[in-house]
């Protein structure tokens, strides 16, 4: 059992990895977006909560964030637990840290799925999707065997996500490396960060992050 957080930009693949570790491993990821729009609909006091204040249009607060992963932690996973876009700032790291002590459990990892920028923003704009099966498709690396049409369900429905392109994708990276970066630090002074080559064939990377771990 071991509770990792994943480190990496927008198209890092994050999600990708933390859904292999699920399936190999029983872990559950934890991903801030997904526990927010759950407490939305649950009824709950706590997501009552969240509901107000989305629905005000305000930042939910990390005093609430902190709450949510608190009730997840209640459930115990086989494989520990996933962070995956908590925490963003180092407020928030000492926050998860108190909670995980008070709950007898520790952080084991810190994984940094590390890019090149520029690399990055090739993999990303070139992306598209099969707007009906949802494949996934590259115009350099993956690009459909008859243009135009889904190799899976024939399909000539292609879709490409809007913050898809370069400027915006630059943007987000801006973002992420001004706000995460002193993460990197605070988890490298405290001996427990580990960097993985994020831009490796995905199973390379699987297998990279694995072998952290087996160390853990």
């Amino acid at each position: 059992m071991a509770n990792i957080i994943l480190l990496g930009p927008p198209g890092a693949g994050k999600g990708t990895q933390a859904k292999r570790l699920e399936a190999e491993r029983g872990m559950v990821q934890l991903s801030t977006g997904d526990m927010l729009r759950e407490a939305r609909t649950s009824g709950t006091g706590m997501g009552k909560r969240v509901a107000a204040v989305m629905d005000r249009g305000e930042l939910v607060t990390d005093e609430i964030v902190i709450g949510l992963i608190a009730e997840k932690l209640e459930k115990p996973a086989a494989g520990g637990f996933i962070f995956d876009g908590f925490p963003r700032t180092l407020k928030q790291a000492d926050a998860l840290g108190d909670l995980l002590a008070s709950k007898g459990q520790a952080l084991d990892a810190v994984i940094e799925m590390q890019v090149d920028d520029a690399a990055l923003v090739a993999r990303i704009t070139g992306r598209y999707t099969c707007g009906n099966c949802g494949a996934v498709y590259h115009d350099v690396t993956k690009p459909t065997k008859v243009p135009g049409i889904c190799d899976v369900c024939g399909s000539t429905d292609m879709k490409r996500r809007a913050d898809d392109n370069e400027d915006s994708l630059k943007q987000r990276l801006m973002e992420y490396y001004k706000k995460t970066s002193p993460l990197i630090g605070y988890y490298y002074a405290k001996g427990q960060l580990s960097t993985v080559d994020a831009l490796a064939e995905m199973g390379a990377v699987g297998a990279a992050i694995a072998k952290v771990l087996d160390k853990a």
